[in-house]
């Protein structure tokens, strides 16, 4: 399965460039509401990704969340109407659903996040 996580022993800075390099390639602007990965600071400044869980795929009543060969779930834009079910399915809060835009949207650990990150947090990996 092909995940997007944080490298153990890792420090995050909090800089925001995975951030904005995921909303710029979704949506062309930099919006933190529009990335598919969030930056937390409970116990230590982290990101976090979205795992692969499926919660999201469940949900869908239109069945436009389903998983490729890789284990990567992907929402397929044309049969997503952007009710928003997976967006309040989603335990991690990692499903953007932007009112401006029908699709609704999510990680599908393609690593432009990881490559722009200047501490090297993130990496994409095969479990």
């Amino acid at each position: 399965m092909k995940k997007l996580k944080v490298k153990k022993g890792s420090t995050c800075m909090a800089c925001l460039a995975c951030v904005e390099a995921c909303s710029e390639a979704f949506y062309k602007v930099f919006d933190p509401d529009k990335a598919c990965l969030q930056i937390t600071e409970k116990k230590t400044v982290r990101p976090i990704a979205c795992p692969q869980c499926g919660k999201c795929a469940e949900a869908c009543p239109e069945g436009a969340i389903t998983q490729n060969a890789k284990g990567v779930y992907m929402i397929n834009k044309k049969k997503c109407t952007g009710c928003g079910a997976c967006a309040k399915a989603c335990p991690f809060g990692l499903i953007v659903k932007a009112e401006d835009t029908t699709p609704a949207s999510k990680c599908i650990a393609c690593g432009i996040c990881a490559k722009a990150c200047p501490m090297d947090v993130l990496e994409v990996v095969e479990e």
